[in-house]
């Protein structure tokens, strides 16, 4: 080992036993046992078997190395990521299973057959509070991703991790985390600081527009992800300039923004809901805290973290802004250990913080992710077994 690696290591945390790493990672794969092999409707075909053991490995390997190495980012984002792409696919090739295409139409929408998306989550609450009406085609109760459910898993999550909801849940997210890593060093080095305040209009503009209209603006207008999950079917003068919208945004915050300046562009330039999300910062008992005592000012911390959220002034406060998605890539970062997770009201030392939080934040994302990685490894199996991936 090099000595700057050696310093490294010890600066940030150190490398913990293989037994007690393994210990420490046995809640997290009993949980998953539960959630991919225990329950009652256990896979019988071989590949889904295939696909949620795969899963399943993925997950308690991630988290063993996790514990073990000290590091949170590194690991996060595989999963982060993957759980993206897989999202993607399988969504993808269920919508083409059930109606044919990904295409959304007016019917679709009367039967309430759209499944509740946490990003329209902020345009929901104050028309719900001032009418009484959830301005949502989707299903209440039943059906895939029903409104009521997606509130009760926001809200525990939000008070558990505050906006860590951004970093290890929002299956949204990883795809421009993902195209953030493609480059090795950034080629936009430098954007606007006023650009930060951006996703407070939008969020201000889209509620506004959703109670005055009481349908849901982001999603009908605004939102990139359309384009990788479902959209207004194309009928009309109308539904066409918002599919380009849809294009267009996905394309610039999602792919190349990410790829052009290694941050989460999207997240942290133009969501409502990280916007909306972020008041819960106040909330959750977690945060990220610098040591001043260590800090030497190096700026690395500023150059890693992905949401805009580190600069100059918020390292002298000795904590991140309120924009923090508590992703870890800052702790990664930093060479004298001067930056770690937080107990709010606590003395506890960083790593210990950090291990506390990585339980909640870790469980959800594999509970979001886990089924998301089946089926999206399931739809590659069939697609390379049976040359398709529709069943």
């Amino acid at each position: 080992m090099s000595v700057r690696a050696a310093e490294n290591r010890s600066a940030t945390a150190p490398f913990r036993s293989r037994g007690k790493a393994l210990l420490l990672t046995l809640p997290v794969s009993l949980l998953t046992f539960v959630l991919l092999l225990g329950g009652p409707t256990t896979p019988r075909t071989l590949p889904v078997l295939l696909s949620v053991l795969a899963t399943y490995v993925l997950i308690n390997a991630l988290f063993y190395l996790m514990v073990r190495t000290g590091r949170t980012d590194r690991y996060r984002a595989v999963l982060f990521v993957t759980m993206a792409v897989t999202f993607v696919i399988g969504f993808i090739a269920n919508l083409i299973e059930m109606r044919g295409s990904m295409a959304l139409s007016t019917s679709d929408m009367a039967a309430g057959e759209t499944p509740f998306c946490h990003m329209v989550i902020p345009v929901t609450i104050i028309p719900a509070a001032l009418t009484k009406t959830i301005i949502f085609p989707g299903h209440m109760l039943g059906g895939f991703a029903p409104v009521a459910a997606m509130f009760v898993l926001w809200i525990g999550v939000s008070l558990a991790i505050g906006r860590g909801f951004c970093s290890w849940g929002c299956f949204f997210g990883g795809l421009e985390d993902g195209f953030s890593r493609i480059l090795r060093r950034p080629v936009i080095r430098k954007i606007a600081p006023y650009w930060s305040y951006l996703p407070y209009a939008v969020l201000v503009a889209v509620v506004i527009l959703s109670a005055a209209t009481l349908s849901p603006a982001y999603c009908e207008w605004l939102c990139p992800f359309k384009t990788v999950t479902e959209y207004n079917e194309v009928t009309s003068t109308r539904t066409a300039i918002q599919a380009v919208i849809f294009v267009s945004l996905f394309a610039g915050l999602v792919v190349v923004l990410p790829t052009l300046t290694k941050k989460r562009t999207q997240c942290g330039l133009f969501c409502p809901m990280g916007a909306f999300q972020s008041v819960t910062n106040k909330i959750d008992a977690f945060t990220i805290r610098i040591d001043r005592t260590r800090c030497t000012d190096c700026q690395r911390c500023v150059q890693a973290c992905p949401t805009f959220s580190l600069d100059q002034a918020s390292i002298a406060a000795g904590q991140p802004k309120i924009t923090c998605c508590k992703c870890g890539k800052c702790v990664d970062a930093c060479t004298k250990g001067a930056i770690g997770y937080h107990i709010k009201g606590t003395a506890s030392p960083p790593e210990r913080a950090r291990l506390l939080f990585l339980y909640p934040a870790f469980i959800f994302l594999a509970t979001i992710g886990g089924g998301m990685i089946v089926d999206g490894l399931h739809r590659i199996l069939l697609l390379v077994t049976t040359g398709r991936m529709i069943q």
